[in-house]
């Protein structure tokens, strides 16, 4: 005797060797023997073989009408047995009945499973509903289907060119478009990009970089919505100075100027003056909701994004020739020593008499011409000859808290885009890449002056109990990181007690949120946390710490990114093959006249700071990925004299300064694996990578 039975859901057949009350020991045709619960046999019969049973069920379950078998089914419970004698004939054979098992179980939407071969029809609207489905399913098959044909031949859906970034970077792996992508890269051999970039999807490297920025951080347009400046209606005195920023000629935002009284009268006020957009701008107002979902500006070679509008902005930048609102720090300095005597914080308009511009004075304004070693035929020379004297000074000072000086071995390098004027890019443009050498007089008198203004104005805020957004530093141990939080603490590698961002309020969110809490405290004293805006452990304040860290660090890769892009054109379009590099670590080299980390066969062999001759092969401006190889070691393997210096990765004017290496572009698709399932989740945003720095 022989003996059909289910095995969670598998049907099998064999021989019945000894049978109880309550199972059964069956042979399969593989000889194995299994034991088997005398519920689950559905079926015994003697002939035909058990394996000429299911092939013959299997056949005749495919010629059964499954509407024509629902609509000979009683409304009631019943067996399959049943429905083969209602279907075939009263006489239905066991190959019949087999034949009705195999159908009905593999519809459950026409019928519903109740157990040991019994069974139950669905209703009516429940089947219409299920072969509806059905339908769309075999529909999408279709459609996947059709677009992977496309993809494969080197053709784009627009479908698929719409949801491009999206595939790629954030996908629903059950999605058509994402299927369709999977497919295609498995039948056509190639990697989802290579495809995709074949098939036309990517406009052009610089596009794709754009785009996908634009795609995870403006989903909504760039655009602003309509706003006009608040007034600022505080009756403000107009100070007794005549102050002058320093900036780079496309600085529109301008948020700070400086200002020098009281030269040769033994004590000289320092003024740090900064723009007071929170005068006017209240928080939750339409402009600080805007201010607050961009965080801040956005910053790329011939092109930025605006943290306020135009219009906001140049309602309250520090314009030569206004008297401008401002918040300002008052220092005085003993003029011989330079030892603090005092500090004022005032709300007023402050002369702004002129826009000094780094790229057209670095070469005039000069270390010799500040120290009286040369002449110094400028405007403002004996208030910047003072103000070099004093960023000197406070740079000596906050080196000795850091412990060792701040070195600044490397240039700062300009991009500038040919025939840009400033519209947006579109990739193909002529670059050329200038250098300015961080350190210069200059920097030092901006820096410095603003590290006193963040540094005062922090143990201002904790001193009078008034929260602020503070960065911080535990130490300069490898590792430790600048920290954002709430509570005044040391920045180690600043070297001060404690450290805020207030100083640019018209490009980033933090400045103007603590100069809001600033203001507070200048206009109320003592009892300024009961006015400012901002209460001790307000959540809005951490939702705000939260939300920075996230735009600014995405803003800042997109920046070293898109930098990256067009040091790779500017090697394109210069026809570059060789560079002179020092080797760093891991076989990473830096290149020594353009901004550049990349990867070099050899240089795994070399000692940090050796310097090499490489040779570059090629480049990928989608990957933003160099392929190069050592050629040659330019400096003397006997001695550590002409070395390179080589930074470790450290806090230097409070940015990480971490060496990156460049790599492939990481992507959310997952071409090895499966192509998504019912179950598969959609992959968490972080899989998203950013492009190599």
């Amino acid at each position: 005797m022989y003996a059909l039975f289910d095995d969670a859901g598998k049907f099998l057949a064999g021989r019945v060797m000894t049978e109880a009350d309550s199972s059964m020991q069956i042979e399969l045709d593989s000889g194995k023997r299994v034991k088997v619960k005398a519920a689950n046999v559905l079926l015994k019969f003697e002939k035909p073989l058990p394996a000429e049973l299911i092939a013959e069920g299997q056949r005749l379950a495919r010629e059964i009408d499954l509407d024509l078998a629902w609509e000979f089914a009683p409304d009631a419970e019943f067996g399959f047995a049943d429905l083969a004698r209602d279907y075939f004939d009263s006489k239905a054979g066991v190959e019949k009945q087999a034949a009705a098992l195999f159908r009905l179980f593999e519809a459950p939407h026409y019928f519903r499973r109740l157990g040991k071969g019994q069974f139950k029809k669905a209703p009516e609207e429940i089947v219409k509903a299920a072969l509806l489905g059905i339908e769309r399913k075999k529909q999408l098959a279709a459609q996947i289907e059709g677009w992977a044909a496309e993809l494969a031949a080197g053709q784009c859906p627009a479908p698929v060119r719409e949801q491009l970034y999206k595939i790629l970077f954030r996908p629903d792996k059950n999605a058509a478009e994402y299927k369709a992508v999977v497919e295609a890269s498995r039948r056509a051999q190639k990697a989802p990009l290579d495809l995709l970039t074949a098939a036309g999807a990517i406009d052009s490297p610089y596009q794709f970089h754009w785009r996908r920025f634009l795609f995870e951080n403006f989903p909504k347009g760039t655009a602003f919505p309509p706003l006009s400046a608040p007034a600022i209606k505080d009756d403000l005195p107009v100070a007794a100075v005549q102050a002058f920023s320093i900036d780079d000629s496309q600085t529109t935002e301008i948020d700070d100027a400086l200002s020098v009284q009281g030269l040769g009268s033994g004590t000289v006020v320092f003024g740090v003056h900064i723009a007071a957009p929170s005068l006017a701008i209240a928080p939750d107002s339409p402009v600080d909701k805007v201010a607050r979902d961009r965080l801040s500006t956005v910053y790329m070679p011939g092109y930025k994004l605006t943290m306020l509008p135009d219009d906001v902005v140049q309602a309250y930048t520090l314009q030569a020739g206004r008297d401008c609102p401002a918040v300002s720090l008052y220092v005085s300095f003993d003029e011989a020593t330079l030892k603090v005597t005092g500090s004022e914080t005032k709300l007023e308009r402050v002369p702004i008499a002129a826009n000094l511009r780094h790229d057209q004075l670095d070469a005039v304004i000069t270390e010799a011409t500040l120290l009286g070693e040369a002449p110094a035929a400028y405007e403002f020379a004996p208030e910047l000859a003072f103000c070099f004297r004093l960023a000197r000074h406070l740079k000596a000072g906050r080196e000795q808290v850091r412990g060792k000086p701040e070195l600044f071995n490397r240039a700062d390098y300009n991009f500038k885009l040919e025939g840009n004027d400033g519209a947006e890019p579109q990739g193909h443009e002529r670059v050329s890449i200038g250098t300015r050498q961080r350190g210069s007089p200059l920097d030092l008198i901006v820096a410095e002056a603003m590290i006193l203004a963040n540094s005062t104005w922090g143990g201002w805020l904790n001193e009078l109990g008034v929260p602020g957004i503070y960065r911080s530093q535990a130490s300069m141990a490898p590792g430790v990181k600048v920290r954002m939080g709430t509570k005044a603490a040391p920045h180690a590698g600043m070297g001060v007690a404690q450290y805020t961002w207030a100083t640019s309020p018209l490009r980033r969110y933090v400045d103007l949120l603590n100069q809001w809490q600033i203001v507070a405290c200048a206009r109320h004293g003592r009892t300024a946390a009961l006015a400012a805006p901002f209460k001790p452990k307000d959540a809005a304040l951490f939702s705000v710490i939260s939300s920075f860290d996230a735009a600014y660090s995405a803003y800042n890769g997109f920046q070293s990114g898109i930098e990256r892009y067009w040091t790779l054109k500017y090697l394109e379009q210069n026809g570059i093959a060789e560079l002179d590099a020092a080797v760093m670590k891991e076989g990473l080299v830096r290149a020594d006249t353009l901004p550049l980390v990349f990867r070099a066969v050899g240089a795994d062999r070399l000692p940090r700071g050796a310097r090499v001759k490489v040779r570059i092969t090629g480049t990928d401006l989608l990957t933003l990925d160099v392929h190069a190889s050592v050629l040659s070691r330019i400096d003397d393997p006997d001695t550590s004299a002409d070395d390179a210096v080589i930074e470790d990765a450290e806090v230097e004017n409070d940015s990480d300064s971490e060496d990156v290496a460049a790599g492939p572009l990481t992507l959310a698709i997952d071409v090895a694996g499966d192509a998504g399932d019912e179950e598969a989740p959609a992959p968490d945003a972080a899989t998203a990578a950013t492009p190599a720095a």
